[in-house]
């Protein structure tokens, strides 16, 4: 188990140079936006604009914050994006552009690289009990959470992670409100 602090996460100008992301966790450690198997981040989008292209890269992206986003991908109708949708899984190497029609908004960034991993996010509210799958499971906390697993209970603050290795068995519980978090499976191919 590996605690990832808010903190810590490593910061660093837009592949195409329209913004800021924060960096979570990268594979293999080191490894640059050229050449990383997975990538989990965070941005903030406060403006309209085309997203930088990822070539072999799948991506999936959820709203952490803010009102909304519209994202047309390849050309297609734009889909609407909030803080209560699904996180929206698209190829990172076709051409998406995205309206703000309600202001910034932060958004989670899970990309991997199509010939060597896959991966699946999930939004979950509330208790959840599970075993890490694939190669890595990470959790990622909106809102303050615990984490407990055989190893002992890790306090999470707000966007802080938790990367969970080996098919450990994990329980989450959310704060008082029962807050959303996201469940990040990361899986070799």
């Amino acid at each position: 188990m590996t605690l990832l602090r808010a903190s810590d996460y490593k910061r660093m100008p837009w592949k195409n140079g329209g913004g800021e992301t924060v960096e979570i966790a990268i594979f293999p450690p080191g490894s640059s936006v050229d050449d990383f198997d997975w990538r989990i981040s965070m941005a903030t989008v406060a403006s309209d604009g085309p997203f930088s292209i990822f070539p072999g890269i799948d991506r999936t992206l959820s709203i952490l914050e803010g009102n909304s986003m519209a994202l047309a991908i390849a050309a297609a109708d734009p889909l609407m994006l909030t803080v209560e949708s699904q996180p929206l899984p698209f190829p990172a190497d076709v051409p998406v552009n995205a309206t703000l029609p309600d202001g910034a908004i932060t958004d989670l960034n899970v990309m991997t690289r199509r010939s060597t991993f896959r991966h699946v996010v999930r939004r979950h509210f509330g208790l959840f009990a599970g075993k890490a799958g694939g190669n890595a499971t990470l959790i990622l906390a909106p809102d303050p959470l615990t984490v407990s697993t055989g190893d002992g209970k890790e306090q999470l603050g707000k966007l802080d992670g938790l990367l969970i290795e080996g098919g450990l068995p994990f329980t989450v519980e959310a704060g008082q409100n029962e807050s959303a978090f996201f469940l990040i499976t990361l899986e070799r191919l």
